[in-house]
């Protein structure tokens, strides 16, 4: 009898030391998280990409850069409460589980956004009007602040070691899907309509929009089981012999003490790497309409064709960095950045539309290499019992300060310096402090999650690390044997 016959299959099943992974259960989570997180990112795409029509609408007593920094300050108002969401929904997920958490994150954000839809404008209610922006805003950034770090860790958790890059970009996808459905349909409005049904009713039409596609993501996480990570990690638990019900508090303070070193790096690795993200995704429309002066549906449809290209070609990505591993595309994308941001804005610069194009094809190029890849890095810094928390704790701390002032900052140092490069500046000097950060962080392809057993495609490749774990195990008895 061969050793691997020796291992059955009700052996692999019941053995705490590998996971078999149900590859139609992967793919479910991806679904499920994979539409959180493209309604997450249609639902900032569309404030964003209707900037100027929304401080119309809500700020009509200013105009011009003031108007625009209002609509922008508002914005990046949502991403200064995300870590209050990260504290309060990260250290909850690893407490009651991620399913329960991603599915109250998905209600609250889709639930926001509808409502916004339904704010009447400044000319009806006054300045009651942009406080009820303010607040909706707010409820959409602390929401948020559960989302990406619960939806990454989900995905992390439940894909096979060896492919958990490929797996982990469908999450960005998602992302890209957000923004180009947030741009297409937008693009859309404003090109069926005139100036005047803009301002004053089809503006509404894509916040709108989020109520049924929220209902729909909701019914596809309630569908899901927990994460085999997560249930592992919870049978592990309920061995000790007196295991003790973890408050809040002391879920919080567990994370934060034993995960500080990772956590900055964490912090670093986002801050950096969402500058490039927001700055391209987010900020550009408005750089090539209100600084270069494209009108915005032109603008907006440069943008979905970069896009859709990007959305073409990102799980290859994540496919290369399971066979080559994470650090080296992180460190061309870093170099990239640091290198060609400066001369991809002069060729934006230059005008038309091929020169234009080619730009953002440089630009989005580089960034695939931080979105394809980061879903699987970022969860694998962190152990299963803190992963959740200390995620998004670390993710939202960055976004806020970093990601969403991104379109904030840029535009009030172009007002300040007069300047069109501050943006390309900005971006090459997060790259330089990314890829140093690179550096520090351990190799995580093709690894096991830390705190998690080995997660495997199929029972082979199961009885082949249980053959290696029980050689291990024999070889240990041997040499205490020896010594005796």
């Amino acid at each position: 009898m061969n050793a691997q016959s020796q291992i059955s299959s009700a052996d692999i099943a019941a053995s705490p030391e590998v996971t078999v992974v149900d590859e139609s259960a992967v793919k479910r989570a991806v679904k499920a998280t994979m539409l959180g997180n493209a309604m997450e990112w249609f639902d900032f795409g569309i404030y964003a990409y209707l900037a100027t029509t929304i401080g119309k609408v809500f700020f009509p007593d200013v105009g011009g850069a003031t108007q625009l920094l209002s609509t922008f300050a508002i914005f990046a108002a949502a991403f200064l409460v995300r870590p209050l969401g990260g504290l309060f929904f990260g250290p909850l997920g690893d407490r009651i589980g991620r399913k329960k958490v991603l599915a109250t994150t998905i209600i609250l954000m889709a639930g926001s956004t509808f409502a916004i839809g339904l704010i009447p404008s400044h000319a009806s209610i006054g300045v009651a009007a942009p406080i009820l922006l303010v607040t909706l805003r707010l409820v959409q950034g602390f929401s948020t602040g559960g989302e990406y770090g619960g939806a990454s860790t989900f995905v992390a958790e439940y894909a096979p070691d060896r492919r958990r890059g490929y797996f982990a970009s469908f999450l960005e996808l998602g992302t890209l899907a957000g923004y180009v459905a947030a741009a297409s349909l937008v693009t859309a409005i404003q090109w069926l309509t005139t100036e005047e049904a803009l301002l004053d009713w089809a503006w509404r039409i894509p916040f709108l929009v989020a109520g049924p596609l929220g209902l729909i993501g909701l019914y596809l996480r309630l569908r899901l089981e927990e994460t085999p990570a997560f249930q592992a990690f919870e049978a592990s638990r309920s061995e000790d012999d007196a295991p003790v019900k973890v408050g809040a508090l002391d879920k919080l303070r567990e994370t934060l003490a034993g995960s500080w070193r990772p956590m900055l790096l964490c912090i670093v690795l986002v801050a950096t790497y969402n500058i490039a993200h927001y700055g391209l995704l987010t900020y550009m429309p408005t750089y090539l309409s209100n600084t270069l002066g494209y009108d915005e549906t032109h603008g907006l449809l440069l943008m979905i064709v970069v896009m859709v290209a990007m959305m073409a070609v990102i799980t290859r990505v994540g496919a290369l960095s399971d066979k080559y591993g994470r650090k080296p595309l992180l460190l061309i994308g870093f170099t990239g950045f640091l290198v060609l941001s400066l001369p991809a804005y002069l060729l934006i610069g230059v005008g038309g539309y091929v020169p234009v194009l080619l730009g953002l094809a440089v630009l989005g190029a580089l960034l695939l290499l931080f979105v394809g890849v980061f879903p699987a890095v970022l969860p694998a810094l962190f152990q299963t019992g803190v992963r959740y928390g200390a995620l998004a704790i670390a993710y939202n701390v960055a976004v806020s300060l970093f990601g969403g002032t991104t379109p904030l900052a840029v535009t009030a140092l172009e007002n300040a310096t007069g300047s069109n490069l501050v943006a390309p500046l900005y971006v090459s000097t997060a790259a330089l402090i990314g890829g140093l950060a690179v550096l520090m962080i351990p190799e995580t392809a093709r690894r096991p999650l830390e705190g998690s057993p080995p997660a495997v495609a199929t029972e082979s490749e199961a009885r082949a690390v249980l053959r290696r774990i029980r050689a291990r195990a024999a070889r240990g008895r041997r040499l205490e044997a020896d010594r005796a």
